[in-house]
C-alpha cells in the first residue's frame, strides 16, 4: 500500500459508523448466522447452557468491538476452547456439571483478568515464543477430541463419563444403538457442509444445516419421548434470555485444579486471538495492521464480563473473521452489528432457538474438528520438515494422553532438544545476537549472528517492529548459525507487509543446509555455531 492510498482508509469511531455502516451491516448480518449456530453447538459441547455461548457472542460484539485494537476480527466462542472448558467443569465440578460450570466461570473471570493484564504489559508478543508446529498440534488435538466426543451426539447416543481414551472406546457401542432419525440429521448436515461451498450460493452452510435440520427435526419430533428417556435431541434456552444469566463461584479459588483451568483458557484464548488478529491482518485488503495487546486486553476484559455473568470465554475467532473480510466489512461495527444482532434474535425469536436440533449442532462442530486435524493439516506440518512433524505429533500425543498443557510444553522441550542436537550453544538457546546499521540514507543492513530460534528472536521482532517504513532492508545470513521455521514464517510475513508499505526487503547468505524443500524450512547458513 502506497502513501497516497493511506487517505482512503476507513474512517474509525462514530465517523466510521456513518461512512460504512450500511457494508459493515451487511457483513455483521451474514456473520451472526454463521455465529448463531456455532456459538449454541460450542457451548454445549463445552458443558455449558447454550445460551452461554450466546451471552459470548453479545459481549464480543457489543464491548469488545468498542475497545479493540484490531480492526475486522470477530468475537465469540471458538470450538478451540471446547476441551478447555470441558475439561475445567468436569475437574471442578466433580460429577456435578452445574456446579462446575458456575466453578468454570469463576476461572474464565481470573482468565480475563490476566489477559487484560498480558495486554496492559504488553506480553502479547510472547505468543512468538510458541513454535508454530507445536500450535498446530494443538489444535490438530483439539479437533480429534472434537470429533470423538461429537460423534456421539451425531449417533443420538450418550456416552458413559469417563476419560477421553473412554469416549473414544465407546464409539462401536454407540454405532450398534444409533438412532436413525438423529444420524439422518446428523448425515445431511455434513453434507451440507462439504457440498454446499461447490453450489456457489452466497446463503452461509450453517444456515442450511440449521434449516435443514430444524425441518427434520419437526418431521421426526425427537423429543416427543424426552420425559421418558431422560435425553433431548433440541436445543434448550429459557424464553426469557435473562434467565439464561449465572454468577462465577469463586469457593475453589485456592485450589491447584482452579488455577489450571485459568492457565488454560487463558494460555489457549489468548494464542488462538493472537494467531486469528494475525492472520486476518493478511486478509485486510486495506493492509491495517491490529495493535495485539489492545486487543489482548478487550478480550480479556470481555472474559471477564462473560464470566460474570454465565458467558462462555471468547477469542478473535478465525472463520467467522474471514467471512466478516469476504462479505466486505471495513471496520469493527461489523463486529458490533454481529453482537447486536444476535442479542435482538435470542430476545425476540427464541421458539426457533429451542428448534435447532442438537444433531445440526454436533455435525457442525465434526466438520469443525476435521478441518483443525484433516490429513492435509499433517501434510502441511510433514512439508516443512520431518522435524516439525516430530513436534506436531509429539504435542497431538501429549493432549490426547495428559492435557493440553502437558502437550504444549512436551512440544516445547522436544523443539529446543533438536535445536541442542543441531548444535545451538546453550546461552544462544534464549538470547539472540544481531545488529542494524544503516548502509546509506534508505538502506538498513540487519546482521545476524549465531542461531535465531523461536526461543529467542522476539528481540529482533521487536526491533523490525520499529524500523522506518520505506527503506531497504537487507537481512545478512551469512555469519548465521541455525534459523527455525518459525523465524523464517516471521520475516516472510514481515517482508510482505513492510512491502506492503512501499519498503524493500531482501536477503544476503546462501543456507548450507535446509531440513526440507519447503521456502520457510528451518536451515544452517555455517558450519558452526557463531552466537557462543
Amino acid at each position: 500500500m502506497n502513501n497516497s492510498s493511506l487517505s482512503t482508509l476507513p474512517k474509525t469511531g462514530l465517523a466510521g459508523l456513518k461512512e460504512n455502516w450500511r457494508s459493515d451491516l451487511q457483513s455483521g448480518f451474514l456473520v451472526f448466522l454463521i455465529a448463531l449456530p456455532l456459538c449454541l453447538g460450542v457451548s454445549m459441547a463445552s458443558g455449558f447452557p447454550p445460551a452461554a455461548g450466546i451471552i459470548s457472542a453479545i459481549i464480543g460484539g457489543l464491548l469488545v468491538s468498542r475497545i479493540s485494537g484490531s480492526y475486522l476480527t470477530i468475537n465469540g466462542p471458538a470450538a478451540g476452547l471446547i476441551v478447555v472448558i470441558l475439561a475445567a467443569v468436569q475437574a471442578l465440578g466433580e460429577g456435578d456439571v452445574m456446579a462446575g460450570y458456575h466453578y468454570t466461570l469463576a476461572a474464565i473471570v481470573a482468565a480475563g483478568l490476566l489477559q487484560a493484564l498480558m495486554g496492559v504489559f504488553r506480553i502479547g508478543q510472547l505468543s512468538s515464543f510458541f513454535p508454530a508446529s507445536v500450535v498446530h498440534g494443538m489444535l490438530a488435538a483439539i479437533g480429534l477430541i472434537i470429533i470423538a466426543t461429537q460423534s456421539h451426539v451425531m449417533l443420538g447416543v450418550t456416552p458413559e463419563p469417563g476419560s477421553l481414551f473412554s469416549t473414544i472406546a465407546q464409539i462401536p457401542h454407540s454405532l450398534f444403538h444409533v438412532k436413525p432419525e438423529i444420524f439422518l440429521i446428523s448425515f445431511l448436515g455434513l453434507l451440507i457442509l462439504i457440498s454446499w461451498p461447490l453450489l456457489g450460493s452466497k446463503i452461509p452452510a450453517p444456515v442450511m444445516v440449521v434449516l435443514v435440520g430444524m425441518l427434520f427435526a419437526w418431521h421426526f419430533d425427537p423429543d416427543r419421548d424426552a420425559a421418558v428417556s431422560g435425553s433431548k435431541f433440541l436445543v434448550s434456552i429459557p424464553d426469557n434470555f435473562l434467565a439464561s444469566f449465572y454468577f462465577p463461584d469463586f469457593s475453589k479459588l485456592f485450589t491447584l485444579a482452579f488455577w489450571e483451568a485459568v492457565i488454560s483458557i487463558s494460555l489457549v484464548g489468548s494464542l488462538e486471538s493472537l494467531l486469528s488478529a494475525t492472520a486476518i491482518d493478511k486478509l485486510d485488503p486495506y493492509k491495517r495492521t491490529s495493535n495485539l495487546d489492545r486487543d489482548l486486553t478487550a478480550v480479556g476484559i470481555g472474559n471477564m464480563a462473560a464470566g460474570l455473568i454465565g458467558g462462555f470465554p471468547m477469542i478473535a475467532e478465525i472463520v467467522r473473521s474471514s467471512e466478516n473480510v469476504n462479505n466486505g466489512a471495513k471496520t469493527a461495527w461489523s463486529n458490533f452489528f454481529h453482537g447486536l444482532l444476535m442479542l435482538l434474535f435470542v430476545v425476540l425469536f427464541p421458539d426457533l432457538i429451542q428448534r435447532i436440533p442438537l444433531a445440526s449442532l454436533a455435525a457442525l462442530l465434526v466438520y469443525t474438528g476435521y478441518r483443525l486435524a484433516s490429513p492435509k493439516a499433517f501434510a502441511r506440518v510433514m512439508d516443512i520438515g520431518k522435524e516439525q512433524f516430530l513436534m506436531f505429533v509429539v504435542t497431538i500425543i501429549g493432549v490426547l494422553a495428559v492435557d493440553l498443557l502437558a502437550g504444549v510444553a512436551l512440544g516445547i522441550v522436544v523443539k529446543l532438544a533438536i535445536d541442542l542436537v543441531r548444535g545451538v550453544w546453550l546461552r544462544n538457546l534464549f538470547r539472540i545476537y544481531f545488529t542494524i546499521q544503516p548502509q546509506d540514507a534508505n538502506t538498513l543492513v540487519v546482521k545476524l549472528s549465531g542461531s535465531a530460534l523461536f526461543s529467542n528472536f522476539l528481540p529482533l521482532k521487536k526491533a523490525l517492529t520499529r524500523l522506518e517504513p520505506g527503506k531497504t532492508i537487507i537481512f545478512d545470513f551469512t555469519d548465521g548459525y541455525l534459523i527455525d521455521h518459525t523465524v523464517m514464517e516471521f520475516i516472510h510475513d514481515f517482508r510482505q507487509h513492510y512491502e506492503a508499505q512501499g519498503g524493500h526487503c531482501q536477503k544476503t547468505g546462501i543456507a548450507l543446509e535446509t531440513f526440507s524443500d519447503h521456502a520457510l524450512a528451518a536451515r544452517l547458513m555455517t558450519a558452526d555455531d557463531r552466537g557462543n
